[in-house]
């Protein structure tokens, strides 16, 4: 269980760097709804369907993978664990699923390339200096990941109290050797912060996704779409897929639990490309919901960072299996064999559950 890594991860890690990954934004209020939101809503399950063999392998980007769990892009995985996001990549990669790599991460692009044989993707944020974002772009490529994940909801960093507090420290980061310091000098409070407001280019907009696309020939998805209203506009302007997110809630405080606006994405999106989905995944149950709502896959961030910090490699492997038999059970308890067999009729939503008491 999820509660159980997290415990075991809070005893492992120091206190700066538990509350790093545990917390969120200001009151936390999205970052519990998160969660929440997945409990109200409930299962419409068919019976006398033969499930004697459920097959939950599917593609993202013509990728195959064994479940529709991913890895989403999380910083720092060193201060969880000394191997750092090598053993996350070789976790994902026993796992035959695809991993995003942080732009913030601990290990190098070519470390993790060369750490184990796996499709991953990269995840860009683009800084003022948008030749260290193309550097990059091109390092990434180079290394044969396979896709770009560009994360559009931080033009500047959430008010992550926690780690103003605890005077979170940001560590020098391998990718960035040569081109420009990841350290920076502030007493006030977090450093992180500090760190983000100096480097990231709050004046990126989607006339910026043309200049992405001519430093690359990999396919893009944004990260960090939370209405229909700009999933339309990331169709329009040619992306490869979005990923509804709300960035695990530490950046808008009372921003909507991701699950909660992922119908409205779908809706506007129309099939013409993929929708993922972030935030708040903590049983295979909450996986079988989102695909209900028309996700085509999910991606696994702060359960991955316990399961790091709890048994390392192991513990990812273990966190990524559990949901993935969770999934399975529910799958053959709602009457689904395979992922496409998963409708939005078998599940009711709140707002459902509401309408059929008028």
């Amino acid at each position: 269980m999820f509660s159980e890594y997290q415990k075991l991860a809070k005893e492992a890690l120091p206190k700066m760097y538990y509350d790093f990954y545990a917390g969120g934004a200001e009151d936390e209020y999205s970052l519990k709804e998160n969660v929440e939101a997945f409990h109200r809503i409930t299962f419409r399950p068919r019976v006398l369907v033969d499930v004697s063999r459920v097959d939950l392998s599917t593609t993202i980007l013509g990728y195959n993978i064994s479940s529709p769990i991913m890895i989403a892009p999380t910083a720092y995985h060193k201060l969880a664990n000394p191997e750092g996001e090598i053993a996350t990549a070789r976790a994902a990669a026993a796992c035959n699923t695809i991993m995003v790599l942080s732009f913030m991460s601990t290990c190098t692009v070519e470390e993790v390339a060369s750490s184990c044989n796996a499709v991953r993707f990269f995840q860009l944020y683009v800084y003022k200096r948008r030749d260290v974002a193309a550097l990059l772009v091109q390092r990434a490529e180079r290394n044969g990941y396979k896709a770009l994940v560009l994360t559009v909801d931080v033009p500047r960093l959430g008010r992550r109290e926690a780690d103003i507090k605890n005077k979170m420290i940001s560590v020098q980061l391998k990718n960035f050797d040569g081109l420009l310091s990841t350290k920076v000098a502030n007493d006030k409070g977090s450093n992180l912060e500090a760190l983000a407001n100096e480097k990231f280019d709050a004046s990126l907009s989607w006339e910026d996704l043309a200049w992405l696309r001519s430093i690359t020939n990999l396919p893009i998805l944004i990260k960090g779409i939370l209405t229909g209203d700009d999933a339309i506009k990331a169709v329009e302007v040619g992306v490869s897929g979005i990923v509804v997110s709300n960035h695990g809630a530490r950046q808008l405080d009372y921003s909507p639990a991701t699950i909660s606006v992922l119908e409205e994405v779908v809706h506007a999106v129309r099939g013409k490309i993929p929708v993922l989905f972030d935030g708040g995944i903590r049983r295979g149950t909450d996986v079988f919901k989102a695909l209900a709502l028309g996700a085509q896959a999910v991606l696994v961030g702060r359960p991955v960072i316990f399961g790091l910090a709890a048994k390392g490699e192991y513990g990812v492997k273990r966190v990524i299996d559990m949901l993935k038999d969770e999934l399975e059970l529910t799958m053959a308890l709602s009457g689904c064999p395979s992922l496409k067999d998963i409708t939005r009729s078998h599940v009711r939503t709140e707002r459902e559950q509401l309408h059929s008491m008028l």
